[in-house]
């Protein structure tokens, strides 16, 4: 039962629309601790819902059709869909879980539960391709290309998969770097920083070099990774040339021409030698940045034993696209 209060701020809100919890205690003489406790018990029964970041944050109605209806998933198929299911809707509001599952199934019309199942489906597939929870990429690079300089690549997770489209690790890689948000870079060094540290130990790695990137941003992703992982291994000093024309991999369709641009734009600054190397990418579409940067390392003579790549996400099979990242 909703109290007096309650119901004066679901009123006020009505008439108002979209409502700073400032404008509520203004309004109702009230205190902010009064006010933020009814909102969050309203945000809890989803009655409401909340929009923006401090110091600027809306409260709005959650209009009768947008309530999802309650839907039954046997106790497996509840714990792989809430583990793994992120989207982003349009308007920038995070869904996950399996509210955000049966969200993304009624905005395309699909019947929820056997989508659930065919989600299972096909992470159950994804996770054959896993082993100490890596994927192992190199059989792509050795069919995309006539001569891989890499001894080993490995992605956390697919940029997407079949029918549902980008994976949990693909939205948070998207939108960590379009909106430049550091929440979500912080939750991609999480991610991946076990998998460092496993690699690390288990190529004997005393080397690391991290992609530079080609687009200029004012927070850069790769440079977010390096500061966040608090790695002691030895830098290896990587550079994209700049050049007149600024041209990104993922607006290359054509294998040769990405190989052209990771050839002259990616530079080795190094004169160190090292045993074993770790490079690290955010998103593997075609590879040819990755391969042509191991040529480099290995042309220069920097590297005596193996080079290893990791990748936060990486395509599925062969010369592919990721053109968003």
């Amino acid at each position: 039962m909703k109290t007096d209060t309650a119901n004066k701020i679901i009123k006020f809100i009505q008439d108002n629309g979209k409502t700073t919890a400032k404008q509520l205690y203004d309004h109702l003489e009230i205190s902010p601790q009064a006010v933020f406790k009814q909102l969050k018990k309203l945000l809890d029964a989803k009655q409401l819902i909340k929009q923006g970041k401090p110091p600027k944050v809306f409260y709005s109605i959650i209009e009768a059709e947008t309530i999802t209806r309650a839907y039954y998933f046997s106790e497996e198929i509840s714990d792989i869909i809430n583990h793994n299911f992120y989207s982003v809707t349009p308007s920038g509001e995070e869904k996950r879980g399996s509210d955000g599952f049966i969200y993304w199934c009624e905005k395309r019309k699909l019947n929820v539960e056997s989508s659930a199942k065919d989600y299972m489906s096909i992470l159950k597939k994804c996770d054959t391709y896993k082993k100490d929870g890596l994927i192992d990429g190199l059989s792509k690079m050795n069919s995309t290309f006539k001569k891989v300089f890499l001894d080993a690549l490995y992605y956390q997770d697919f940029y997407a998969i079949e029918r549902f489209g980008k994976t949990r690790l693909g939205q948070i890689l998207l939108y960590a770097k379009q909106s430049q948000s550091k929440e979500q870079m912080r939750f991609l060094i999480k991610e991946i920083k076990p998998s460092v540290d496993y690699l690390i130990r288990k190529y004997s790695i005393n080397g690391i070099g991290f992609i530079p990137p080609t687009v200029k941003r004012h927070v850069q992703l790769m440079t977010e990774i390096e500061r966040g992982l608090h790695l002691t291994v030895p830098r290896i000093s990587l550079i994209k040339l700049k050049t007149k024309i600024i041209v990104p991999q993922k607006t290359l369709n054509k294998l040769e021409d990405r190989i052209e641009n990771a050839i002259n734009t990616i530079l080795v600054d190094e004169v160190k030698t090292f045993d074993n190397v770790l490079l690290i990418d955010d998103a593997v579409g075609s590879g040819a940045t990755l391969n042509e940067t191991a040529h480099h390392l290995r042309k220069k003579g920097i590297v005596r034993g193996k080079i290893v790549a990791l990748a936060v996400t990486g395509s599925f099979k062969g010369f592919d696209v990721i053109s968003e990242v």
